[in-house]
């Protein structure tokens, strides 16, 4: 998952955040836009009217993924967040939808969303072209209606992890209700038309000696890079099977106060017993971060009695607070473990941890079943 370094805060109770690349999606969009407008105005004022232009797109790219995830959620599917970057949005779903049709639904909500931008943004330029026909504003209101029917044309193709992806998926599901076939399908496809996009950006740039073709050749290789992310996803699920979390959770587990200095824990009991990973709670016993033993070493020997282990520990990330019922593919493909770093909290009905699963937890896991054998701890 794409790291969010620009919050911009809730929309709809979904949380949005930008990665720092978006910044160089806004200045192609002003500068495609500004060269589009030439000669309609003066410098300053055409500028303006890119910049605006290019705001106005990205709202529009926001709208797109709201849709998704405002359609996930009247369905029953949790949203985590939502965050943009270089090459458009991803709307990130705690939760696996539940059918075919919820699926279908949700793939779809995106490029409908462009659709009737789109057509707001046409009658918008029907509306400013009777007081300035050759305007600035209204070709701005026209290229907008015509990115997002670009935007939603290109969403549709049929190949993961696009939105056309996803409804191919939701319809292999419902024929054939094998939900990791349809992904395998789904994930497949998206590796052939990343390979196409990028032979095709090859022969543009050989055809026309220009370097136009990169930014197909950049979509290419990341539909490319996406779809095998998900035909490893859908191995995992293969794996991993009907498996929860609780079958393969090291409990008890030793949890550390989030007021406790880093002193207090080096001389605590939890030291010395060979525990390499470290949940943070708080006074209520619900987790909150995780401290690891690099996370302690890093604090200066004369500053450990009086530094909270909160303020070294790591904000537990999305996805890692969960339940012993939770499937174990659905965290294992929401988070990312770093062995001897990172660790999945799970806890009990009131939020209070219950256990922990760590990278090799899950490594382990992996290997029994590939083995044949239960992924379940024999040891207790």
């Amino acid at each position: 998952m794409l790291r969010e370094t620009l919050p911009l805060g809730r929309i709809a109770g979904i949380r949005l955040g930008a990665h720092w690349s978006v910044l160089a999606t806004l200045a192609v969009f002003a500068w495609i836009l500004h060269s589009a407008l030439d000669g309609h105005g003066g410098p300053v004022y055409l500028w303006i009217v890119a910049a605006a232009g290019a705001v106005v797109l990205f709202a529009t790219l926001a709208g797109h993924e709201l849709a998704h995830s405002i359609v996930a959620r009247r369905h029953g599917v949790r949203v985590e967040r939502i965050v943009f970057w270089l090459l458009g949005g991803a709307s990130e779903l705690a939760d696996e939808p539940p059918d075919a049709r919820t699926d279908l639904w949700i793939a779809l909500a995106g490029p409908l969303a462009s659709l009737a931008t789109a057509v707001v943004a046409f009658a918008a330029s029907i509306l400013a072209a009777a007081f300035a026909p050759d305007g600035a504003v209204t070709l701005t209101l026209v290229w907008l209606a015509v990115m997002n029917i670009v935007l939603a044309v290109f969403n549709m193709l049929p190949g993961a992890p696009l939105d056309g992806g996803r409804v191919l998926r939701a319809v292999v599901w419902w024929r054939t209700g094998d939900r990791l076939r349809a992904a395998t399908v789904a994930a497949r496809s998206g590796r052939w038309l990343g390979t196409i996009l990028i032979m095709l950006g090859v022969l543009e740039i050989v055809s026309t000696r220009r370097l136009d073709g990169l930014w197909p050749m950049l979509l290419g290789w990341f539909l490319r890079t996406s779809a095998g992310s998900e035909l490893a996803v859908a191995g995992l699920r293969h794996r991993l099977g009907d498996s929860t979390v609780g079958e393969v959770m090291s409990s008890p587990v030793v949890a550390v106060p989030g007021r406790w200095s880093v002193d207090d824990l080096l001389r605590s009991e939890a030291a010395s017993g060979g525990h390499r990973i470290f949940p943070v709670v708080d006074e209520t016993g619900r987790p909150s971060a995780i401290a690891a033993w690099p996370d302690l070493a890093r604090t200066p020997a004369p500053a450990r009695g009086v530094t909270p282990v909160a303020a070294i520990a790591r904000n537990l990330p999305p996805g890692a607070v969960v339940t012993a019922d939770t499937p174990l593919a659905d965290a294992a493909t929401r988070v990312v473990l770093r062995p001897d770093l990172d660790a999945i909290t799970v806890v009990d009905g009131q939020g209070r941890l219950i256990g922990i699963v760590t990278a090799t937890d899950m490594a382990t896991a992996c290997d029994r079943s590939a083995l044949g054998l239960p992924i379940g701890r024999t040891d207790r």
